[in-house]
């Protein structure tokens, strides 16, 4: 229901359009607007209605409605929600968003999650509204898992089980193979009721928990298991058909054939028959799934009625034991197909008649014929096959029985006469293994009638309440199944004959189906009933299998399998289902039941293990969205399921088990490398965060021993207005230096405000992080904004590295162009890095002449790697040629080692104690000892430490605009003329005119002295620095006063100087007729003769290493140092100068 307000004008002095620009202002942040003139004086009387449930809406002056912002704040207008129009777009409304999940219907299975599924809106919108599923426990999970677990498996194989592994042995094995499935379904239930789990099954689950590496890895395991389970049904199904229903039906006649040839016809049999099945199968996948559906019920009421049946004749054995006789020959199970009485002779009113058993083992039927020797021996006895439960046969059967292939299959509590080397004749008419049997391979047999646990967490879609039909209907199905296999163990060894048991083909019971002879009320229940139940596993395994190979191809995470996402128009995988058919019939190639059970085990075993880990570790990393509606699991109990089944894996077969790990850790790495990248908030990212934090926890803030120190790398690069970086080869050096393994950080600095410089941080971040792939340095990037770039550089020092994870040494590029006015703030911004980096400890490299290091795609085929070690700081000079010689751009290097021996040293001994000292470092290296004489410093060095402290006095102490200062250092470079002396005097060239640009030819011979006396054109007028603080009361000044400081002539209208204050021409008169500072003469002198030595020794070297010389305490000789810095390494290619962080980083000791 609407409510209506009226706002009425009072005293005519506020008006509507004012009382709207008030309540916009108040609610929208706009400006009130105008007034609105006559018309707003005529809407006196302002109406705002309401909205409610069924009233229309109507227009309010109060809502900004402008045609632009309509139709985007449609849903919030008359809703009270103005206040977050603008956010409508990243933060919709609750009830847009109740109502979108209110709509909201499984996909197809494994299909991409809901969020991803939202591209498709015009595709969705023509789709025809989806019913809702309805489905529940009974139906939709209890019915489908007991259909998957009871199989072929049950019918021929499980009496033979009990019979070689005894009643003890098979229970365990039941009770092993029970105990995993049931731990796995506790922790699939936890994983299928954390959230809405779309009809994808284990893939599903594996994926989003473990991640995508994990997900592809197992999924495809997992779908490889479903194929072999359809090819194991198929063989099944087959050897039902060609042994107990129709064995007429052999392309390759059994009849007559013996030993090694009567295996291989019945092998041929199952693969052509198999293959012809698999044909069918996939057609009728093929043409609609629907017809295999309707289909289900058929299959499932099969087995059902044959379990019952069974269960019937147990019940039967107690009060009437059904007749079904064996043969023993001694203690030998004889064949049962081609004689009818179990005796040698048999009395007739014609006297003594030989019978049809006498004429297999005799050469006539006279009674004087030659028999074969065991036969005579011993005698004929009739057992029964199914004795009943009441008959105590359970004691003989308690144990096992293994047999080696083609051992005779006896009656353990049964005398025979025979000889121990005696050759075994008529091999053909005994019960013979047809297999070598030991435990573990009862277990690979076993497993796969376990399986299908995860039949109803598949058909999740399909579910009315999945969250609680999944658990309970799992459940209650392992349940049953484990209590109808645990009992059907008891049962057969309590009602049948061991011998029976033993006989894996029925062929000493006239050929019947073992478990069909203890049915009721006939054995041809259970042979129909399991043959059309093999044929409805088979169906549903070639219908999931390609479903699930589809969603695995449409996630995208193995783009090798990206063609199996297309199919049909109607989303049926027709690709995926030809890879499954040619699986499979690999698998029926192999022809044997036996030997294909253990290889689809190892595929579900490993499924299951992930099943449990993805549980566990969300259990045990407590993620909050960790939060299942089954509450009944623990992380113990998926632990003890991961290790039941890594244990069962190698006890099925070990090299199987390897060889699946072999497979899943090759699809793992594959999509890890060649995969898409995919994002699905999965338990590994938690648990590498986890781990991370634990990491950094234990790691001590304190600095590491000098046996643990590698070099971790902050780097400074500097960006242009495109925020491209401007030395892309400081990345190349970056990691031609990271065989340190260390941590590398690339940070860079932006003037300005982080509000104002969002979208240029975001660009220089990806500016980053593209060259970082380019020159495939791994690590971080950092980008800091401050007010000016002084600031944001000390912030990165500073912030840079978490706990103790954080950088021990900068690398940053030698300032270009430093000696240009307009680069003034530039040099003084190094220099302050360089003092902040000795005051944090960290040790600092500068390659200088950056532009001329190789890039990582470029080999040095020979050269030298030069280290002039002039003072100890550490060992960083040592340290970093053996890391660059790492890389293969550097390999093929030597490198050398200069150290300085003054006067006093005994440099004989000085190069003996080096070259043991590289020894015990294990370091190779040539060794040179270069003695430096004391030598009187020279005038040239006098003159250039004068103009250059001239050059800074004159620059510090005045304050000039541009023309003023070139008119002033043109006449300071004429009268200084005459006292500059170079070494080589015809090296002197005429002056150039300071106010216009000389050509590159004249400025490159311009005397060294001018170009550093001389400023460039553009040279702005130079700001008071921090280097030269001003007192208060001049930088209370004005900037016409600022201006006025100056010696030339005042302009008119200037205002007059202050009182007291120095004239300028003064001071530079005193400037030239300064002397030079002692202290910078012997620097000057020292940079010199160095420079001069390293010239000598190493101007073909491939790189130079040597020591950087701090800067001056006293701020006033800033610019004095970065001179002495460029005299140094004057004449050198490629330089890195190297300041240590204060600590040993190299040690002799291991």
């Amino acid at each position: 229901m609407s409510q209506r307000f009226t706002v009425s004008k009072s005293g005519g002095e506020r008006r509507p359009s004012d009382i709207q620009g008030e309540v916009n202002q108040l609610f929208e942040g706009d400006d009130p607007p105008a007034s609105g003139g006559a018309e707003a004086e005529d809407a006196a009387e302002v109406v705002l209605v309401l909205k409610g449930d069924s009233n229309p809406k109507e227009s309010s002056p109060f809502i900004n409605s402008s045609d632009a912002a309509a139709e985007k704040s449609q849903q919030y207008d008359g809703k009270n929600m103005a206040l977050f129009e603008e956010e409508m777009d990243t933060s919709p409304m609750v009830s847009s968003l109740l109502s979108s999940l209110a709509n909201y219907s499984n996909l197809p299975q494994g299909s991409k999650e809901h969020e991803e599924a939202e591209n498709n809106d015009g595709e969705s919108s023509r789709k025809k509204p989806v019913k809702a599923p309805q489905l529940g426990t009974l139906m939709g999970v209890y019915m489908p898992c007991i259909q998957n677990i009871f199989g072929v498996i049950l019918f021929l194989r499980m009496t033979w089980l009990v019979g070689i592994g005894g009643v003890i042995g098979t229970f365990l094995i039941v009770f092993m193979c029970c105990s995993t499935t049931m731990l796995t379904a506790i922790s699939m239930s936890a994983i299928a009721t954390n959230g809405v789990v779309p009809a994808g099954g284990a893939y599903y689950m594996i994926s989003r928990s473990l991640g995508p590496e994990f997900g592809g890895a197992v999924g495809i395991c997992f779908y490889l298991g479903t194929t072999y389970a359809g090819a194991m049904y198929i063989l099944g199904a087959i050897e039902l058909l060609l042994i107990y229903i129709y064995p007429g039906a052999a392309i390759f006649p059994l009849e007559g054939l013996e030993g090694a040839e009567a295996e291989a016809a019945l092998l041929n049999n199952m693969r052509v028959y198999g293959t012809i099945l698999l044909t069918s199968m996939a057609t009728v996948v093929f043409v609609g799934v629907k017809y295999v559906n309707k289909l289900a019920l058929v299959f499932l009421a099969c087995v059902i009625l044959s379990i019952l049946a069974v269960y019937a004749g147990v019940i039967k054995t107690a009060v009437d034991p059904p007749d079904f006789p064996v043969c023993l020959l001694g203690n030998r199970t004889l064949v049962w197909k081609t004689f009818d009485v179990c005796a040698k002779t048999v009395e007739s009113a014609n006297g003594t008649v030989t019978t049809q058993l006498w004429n297999m083992f005799c050469d006539s039927p006279l009674l004087n014929a030659t028999c074969d020797k065991y036969f005579v021996e011993n005698n004929l006895t009739q057992v029964q096959g199914i004795p009943g439960v009441m008959s105590g046969i359970l004691a003989e059967n308690l144990f096992g029985n293994y047999y080696e292939k083609g051992d005779l299959i006896a009656r353990t509590n049964m005398d025979s006469v025979e000889e121990q080397d005696q050759p075994l004749t008529s091999s053909n008419r005994y019960v013979l293994a047809d297999i070598a049997s030991f435990f573990t391979l009862l277990v690979g047999i076993y497993f796969p009638s376990v399986t299908g646990i995860m039949a109803g967490s598949n058909r999740s879609g399909d579910l009315r309440d999945a969250q609680k039909s999944i658990p309970v209907g799992t459940i209650a199905a392992i349940t049953t199944t484990s209590i109808v296999y645990m009992s059907s163990v008891f049962l057969f060894g309590a009602c049948i004959e061991g011998v029976v048991l033993r006989d894996k083909f029925g062929e000493g019971v006239h050929g019947n189906l073992v478990i069909g002879t203890l049915a009721w009320p006939s054995p041809w229940v259970i042979v129909i009933g399991s043959f059309f139940s093999t044929c409805g596993a088979g169906l549903q395994s070639l219908t999931g299998a390609p479903r699930l190979l589809q969603a695995i191809a449409k996630d995208g995470i193995v783009p090798a399998l990206r063609i199996f996402g297309h199919g049909k128009a109607n989303g049926e995988p027709t690709w995926s289902l030809l890879l499954t058919a040619c699986i499979c019939e690999s698998g029926i190639l192999i022809a044997s039941l036996d030997l294909v059970a253990p290889i689809l085990s190892m595929f579900f075993l490993m499924c299951y293990m992930f099943v449990n880990l993805a549980c566990a570790l969300q259990t045990l990393l407590r993620t909050p969205n960790w939060r299942p509606r089954f509450k009944f699991y623990h992380w113990a109990l998926s632990f003890l399921g991961m290790s039941l089944c890594l244990t069962l894996m190698f006890i099925c077969s070990w090299y199987y088990a390897i060889v699946a790990m072999v497979i899943a850790g090759s699809i793992y790495k594959y999509i890890e490398f060649a995969g898409a990248e995919k994002e699905w908030g999965d338990g590994i990212r938690g648990l590498s965060l986890s781990a991370a934090r634990y990491a950094l926890m234990r790691l001590d803030e304190e600095p590491p021993h000098t046996k643990n120190w590698r070099p971790q790398l902050l780097v400074l690069v500097s960006t242009d207005s495109e925020q491209n970086v401007e030395q892309p080869r400081l990345l190349s050096l970056t990691n031609q230096l990271k065989a340190g393994k260390g941590l590398t950080i690339v940070g860079t600095a932006l003037e300005g405000t982080y509000l104002e410089n969002y979208s240029q941080t975001q660009k220089a971040e990806q500016a980053l992080h593209k060259l970082m792939e380019t020159e495939k340095v791994k690590g971080f990037c950092q980008v800091t904004v401050s007010s000016n770039l002084r600031d944001a550089t000390s912030h990165l020092l500073q912030a840079s590295g978490l706990g103790g994870l954080k950088h021990n040494a900068v690398l940053v590029s030698w300032p270009r162009n430093w000696k240009q006015g307009d680069e003034n703030q530039t040099w003084r911004n190094f220099i302050e890095l360089v003092r902040e980096t000795t005051a944090a400890n960290l040790a600092m490299l500068v390659p200088k002449n950056i532009s001329a290091f190789p890039s990582n795609g470029e080999r040095f085929t020979e050269g030298h790697i030069d280290v002039w070690w002039i003072v100890h700081d550490g060992g960083m000079l040592m340290l970093l040629p053996f890391l660059l010689r790492q890389h293969k751009v550097w390999r093929k290097c030597r490198m050398r080692i200069f150290t300085v021996a003054q006067m006093d040293d005994n440099s004989i001994q000085m190069k003996k104690d080096l070259t043991t000292f590289l020894y015990h470092l294990r370091i190779d290296a040539m060794v040179e000892v270069v003695e430096m004489h004391d030598s009187d410093i020279s005038a040239y060095t006098y003159e250039k430490t004068l103009v250059m402290e001239q050059r800074s006095q004159m620059l510090k102490k005045i304050n000039l605009t541009k023309n003023e200062r070139e008119r002033e250092i043109q006449s300071i470079t004429d009268s200084s003329r005459g006292s500059i002396r170079r070494k080589n005097p015809a090296a002197v060239t005429t002056q150039l005119s300071v106010t216009e640009e000389p050509p590159a030819a004249a400025k490159e011979e311009k005397p060294e002295e001018e170009v550093q006396l001389i400023h460039d054109n553009t040279t702005p007028a130079s700001p008071a620095t921090p280097a030269t603080p001003l007192t208060p009361g001049e930088g209370a000044q004005s900037p016409g006063e600022q201006v006025q400081m100056t010696w030339t002539e005042k302009c008119d209208g200037e205002p007059d100087k202050p009182p007291g204050a120095a004239t300028p021409g003064g001071a530079i008169k005193d400037i030239f007729n300064m002397k030079p500072n002692q202290f910078n003469v012997r620097r000057m002198h020292t940079a010199l003769r160095l420079n001069e030595v390293i010239i000598k020794k190493s101007s073909e070297a491939k790189l130079v290493l040597l020591n950087m010389p701090g800067p001056p305490k006293n701020r006033t000789g800033d610019e004095n140092y970065m001179e002495f810095l460029e005299v140094l390494t004057d004449g050198l290619n490629r330089v890195l100068l190297v300041r240590g962080g204060g600590r040993e980083v190299i040690t002799i000791y291991s």
